[in-house]
């Protein structure tokens, strides 16, 4: 058995060496440096690397290099994967001592072509060492970052002091985070060759020297024989022929070139800088224009100053080195590149780049407007600032309401919003706040431009919308309609109107929500009659909102994060309620739909906080039925029952006058087409409300769901939503969402509150959540298990299509997944865990330094099987109880585990199933919590992770997620990361984006990087 050793060498490439378990192990030697006596001798070595040793120069490579490594005085600690070896002799104190070892020292020129061997060199007599790992990751990093285009170039000084080009890493965002995990994750054995101390004085130094070279290398490779563009000057030349070749020499780049690059480099990964690129739209010359002439409009380029944005200089005046003594000394260098930059979001660039001194892009009206419309947004969004002409502040023509009640208006609901109730309306189009007559429109539709003067102000316009929304007001400009039409057409639109509604004038209960009242006109709820506790304010705010929209016989959806208190909200509403109607069950009864394991738990809550409230648990073979069941309801003021329990007894419950009906946990509806969803949304109430920290878990079609169950028809049909709930996502997906999304948002504003626990305006005295992902290896056994797996996938693929092709990858990725996790999950053969699964490993290190602070830890996964196995594994390793709730736990058992966890006075293990207990649970003893197995939307781990982050909890929350490294797993994982706030509506529900993918992307996600396996 061989063990492959590596680090990043002094000399600024590679040092590899070698353990191997056959040579003798003596140690007799008295020189002043030992000989390390499993070291392989350095012709040996050479052999092992094959064909990429023998490159040009090798021969220089051999050395030896004294490292500071574990051992006794008389003998060195060999590699754990070396196993025991026979007539070593036994280490009874180890400590650091330096030993001789031959080493090979490759330049940084050779490390990519070596390290590309090397991934393919694993085998089961040779295995890699930590540090070998870590420098591949470091390596597969770099070649991301070129392959990506995150280098730019940069003048360095080398030791002789002569200057050279190199291409260096821009880290910013998400790279610069795995940078920072790269380098605190490097092993000891790496820095095993610097001085004492190095650790000290390494921290992220001898990392960075890796990624920096590596990735210099992986440039070179790819600018090797590429063509180079033309340079502007005789310095940009020298760089760009320096930078594509290996003669790094710099001829003719001076100190300003250096400086500007470091300037650039700096800007990049800062995008404040110290100056910035600004594009000013200015509109025609109006008096001096000829009558007839076409309009000119033109975009001038400008520059202004980052630090003090009032200072701005035209480039037209720059080039002629009139004023801005303010600006950098290579400005022109600097603004060159970023017009370049900015040519990609704005072609029109380009041909004026061909100019010597480049200030401006003349248009007509037509090109005005695709500017406004398309460039400016692209621009700014890539860090450009970008100015419209006074006037031009994004006023867009729309629609006024105006609404009136009928005479008399009979109340319906209790006070509420009928939905039958009519009222008459007159729609008006105006420009802001100004109303615009139909002879102004008419003008506006004859001119046929889609950027008009109007009111002193420029207004982009559709000549087709125009000519559409006059025929509308001429024809549906007035009339009656239903309430819920009005309430429709002011939050989603009019039906059939070109124009958006912009504005409502309505007077009544309508006029109250419409006219902000529901923003303004709600006074906080003081803790009302029969309440026993205090409300935090924005939980006053809260259940004072909810009791505003049901006065108007209208729904809400209370998606407060978890651990906020949304069933506190509820409750209090309940006890104004009842005191509101002098202790009586006044207007009626409320039904509460939930999970089946949250039904103790309201009825714990309410006797806590709302004890005169008469509470009935509709739930369990017992249940009343028929007269028995409507007398319960009629003597409650709050019956508490399960989805299960709604859809057995859908008709009998749906035959009661509910006055409300709230669902709990409302994500259970979110599939609108399942029977359980349905039977909810026919149950009758004057009001609903739905209670859910996640509104929108998967996609928009879900928010659907949960409105209609709120305001049924106030979305409309499922159908028309779905196809502009596909846009909305595919517009979000490519970053431009915001104004896709704007009217899904006005629709569902006034309906839906959401408040966070981060927003310090909303809770101060919670503390922080800390996340972080855990990388774990896979052992060998793990390896094989995996590459078998994606080998007979790739194998059937291709052969496969349709619902086969979709049922192999789901089947897979699952599979994968178990892998990752254990190989005795997998085969499923009730084999030992101890030893076989890195992950397995480096949970129980989590845990035991976890428990020797004396906290507590929750232990999330998606497997119950494999929690079966490892409640007991674990409680022998650790040396204590560890709690096990799963699916099948009974209720009562369930709480008592929840209520010896919450009071015990020893650090503690809780394992949980992550569906059965990633709600409904208080778990604030917990302080730190553990996602062994990634579940792939983020909600449903984020639930999980609050049943310790929640109001209650005084102590910081260490989240760790586990990550294979090399897996799926860690694909899946920066996929998710990239698209973050896409997650809910892209990655899609569970597992099933993955089915839409190519063969060969498939294989990319799947395939099984070598840094995955520690050996």
């Amino acid at each position: 058995m061989r063990v492959l050793h590596g680090a990043w060498g002094d000399h600024g490439g590679l040092m590899l060496w070698a353990e191997d378990s056959s040579l003798p192990g003596r140690t007799g030697s008295r020189a002043r440096l030992r000989p390390h006596p499993f070291a392989l001798p350095a012709e040996d070595l050479a052999e092992l690397l094959g064909e990429a040793a023998h490159a040009p120069g090798a021969a220089g490579w051999a050395g030896e290099a004294g490292l500071l490594l574990p051992g006794s005085a008389s003998a060195p600690v060999p590699s754990p994967a070396l196993g025991v070896l026979p007539g070593s002799p036994a280490v009874r104190s180890a400590g650091l001592r330096r030993w001789r070892v031959p080493v090979l020292t490759p330049p940084a020129a050779a490390a990519p072509r070596l390290l590309a061997g090397l991934r393919e060199a694993a085998r089961g007599d040779l295995a890699f060492g930590p540090g070998l790992h870590h420098l591949l990751a470091v390596e597969a990093f770099a070649q991301r970052l070129a392959d990506t285009g995150r280098l730019l170039p940069r003048i360095v000084e080398q030791p002789g002091g002569t200057p050279a080009a190199r291409w260096r890493p821009v880290l910013r965002g998400a790279d610069a985070g795995h940078f920072r995990a790269l380098a605190e994750a490097l092993p000891p054995v790496a820095l095993a060759h610097r001085p004492e101390g190095g650790e000290d004085a390494g921290g992220p130094g001898p990392v960075y020297e890796a990624l920096c070279a590596l990735a210099d290398a992986a440039a070179r490779t790819r600018l090797a024989g590429a063509p180079s563009r033309a340079a502007r000057s005789a310095d940009a030349a020298a760089l760009v022929r320096a930078l594509a070749s290996d003669d790094a020499g710099l001829d003719r780049a001076g100190a300003g070139t250096a400086a500007a690059l470091r300037s650039w480099h700096r800007r990049t990964e800062d995008p404040r800088g110290a100056a910035r690129l600004l594009f000013r739209l200015v509109e025609p010359d109006r008096e001096g224009r000829t009558p007839g002439a076409p309009e000119v409009w033109r975009v001038e380029f400008w520059v202004r100053s980052s630090a003090d944005p009032s200072l701005q200089l035209p480039l037209s005046e720059m080039w002629l080195g009139e004023g801005g003594a303010w600006l950098p000394d290579d400005v022109e260098s600097l603004v060159l590149r970023d017009l370049e930059r900015a040519a990609r979001h704005y072609p029109p660039i380009r041909d004026e780049l061909a100019e010597l001194a480049p200030a401006a892009v003349s248009m007509g009206t037509g090109g005005a407007y695709a500017f406004i419309r398309d460039a400016a947004p692209r621009l700014d969004a890539a860090g450009f600032a970008v100015v419209l002409p006074d006037g031009m502040d994004g006023a867009r023509l729309g629609l006024r309401l105006t609404v009136r009640e009928q005479e008399p208006a009979p109340a319906a609901g209790g006070g509420g919003i009928g939905p039958t109730e009519l009222l008459d309306f007159s729609f008006q189009a105006v420009l802001g706040e100004e109303p615009v007559d139909l002879e102004e429109l008419a003008e506006l539709a004859r001119l046929k431009r889609p950027l008009v003067r109007l009111r002193g102000r420029w207004v982009e316009v559709d000549p087709a919308h125009l000519r559409a929304a006059l025929d509308f007001l001429r024809r549906r400009g007035s009339g009656t309609m239903r309430r819920e039409e009005a309430l429709r057409a002011a939050v989603t639109g009019a039906a059939g109107a070109p124009l958006p509604v912009t504005g409502v004038d309505a007077d009544g209960a309508l006029g109250d929500l419409l006219g902000g009242a529901a923003e303004h006109r709600v006074e906080p709820m003081d803790a009302p009659d029969g309440f026993d506790g205090s409300l935090r304010p924005y939980q006053r705010r809260g259940a004072s909102w909810l009791r505003f929209l049901g006065r108007l016989g209208l729904g809400a959806v209370l998606a407060d994060d978890m651990g906020l208190g949304k069933t506190v909200q509820l409750l209090a509403l309940l006890c104004d309620e009842r005191a509101s109607g002098g202790g009586a069950a006044a207007p009626g009864p409320t039904l509460l739909v939930c999970p089946v394991s949250l039904v103790g738990n309201w009825q714990r809550e309410a006797a806590r906080f709302a004890p005169k409230l008469r509470v009935r648990a509709h739930h369990g073979p017992s249940r009343p039925h028929g007269n028995a069941l409507a007398r319960a309801a009629g003597e409650a003021d709050l019956v508490v029952t399960t989805y299960g329990v709604v859809l057995r007894d859908a008709e009998e419950l749906a035959a009661l006058p509910w006055h409300r009906v709230v669902c709990d946990e409302a994500q259970a509806i979110k599939n609108a087409s399942t029977r359980q969803a349905r039977a909810v949304r026919e149950l009758p109430a004057d009001s609903r409300i739905a209670l859910t920290g996640t509104p929108v878990e998967n996609n928009l079609g879900e928010l659907w769901s949960i409105m209609e169950f709120a305001n049924p028809g106030l979305l409309g049909p499922q159908a028309a939503f779905l196809r502009g709930a596909a846009a909305i996502e595919r517009a979000v997906a490519e970053g431009e969402g915001g104004r896709a999304a704007d009217p899904l948002k006005r629709a569902t504003g006034p309906f839906i509150l959401r408040r966070v626990k981060t927003d310090r305006s909303i809770i101060t005295d919670l503390p922080e959540k800390n996340e972080f992902r855990t990388w774990c290896t896979l052992t060998p056994e793990q390896a094989t298990l995996y590459k078998a797996v994606v080998e007979e996938m790739t194998e059937r693929l291709d052969e496969a299509d349709g619902i086969q092709r979709k049922g192999l990858v789901l089947a897979s990725m699952a599979r994968l997944k178990q892998i990752c996790n254990h190989p005795a999950q997998f085969l499923g053969d009730g084999s030992a865990l101890a030893g076989r699964s890195g992950k397995l490993e480096r949970l129980e290190g989590l845990l035991e330094e976890a428990l020797a602070e004396g906290d507590r830890a929750l232990c999330f996964t998606q497997y119950t099987e494999l929690g079966h196995r490892l409640a007991p594994y674990l409680a022998a390793r650790l040396g204590r109880e560890v709690l096990w709730l799963h699916g099948g736990t009974p209720r009562a058992r369930r709480e008592e585990m929840v209520r010896r966890f919450q009071e015990a006075a020893e650090p503690t293990v809780f394992l949980l199933s992550l569906k059965a207990a990633g709600t409904g649970l208080t778990l604030t003893a917990a302080n730190h919590v553990v996602h062994i197995d990634r579940w792939w939307n983020p909600a449903v781990e984020d639930q999980a992770t609050d049943r310790a982050f929640r109001i209650g909890q005084r102590r910081d929350v260490q989240v760790r997620k586990l990550v294979c490294v090399g897996t799926l797993e860690e694909r899946v994982d920066e996929m998710i990361e990239r698209k973050k706030a896409l997650a809910q509506s892209v990655v899609g529900t569970g597992e099933e984006w993955l089915t839409g993918l190519s063969t060969e992307e498939l294989r990319e996600v799947v395939r099984l990087a070598p840094e995955a396996v520690a050996r």
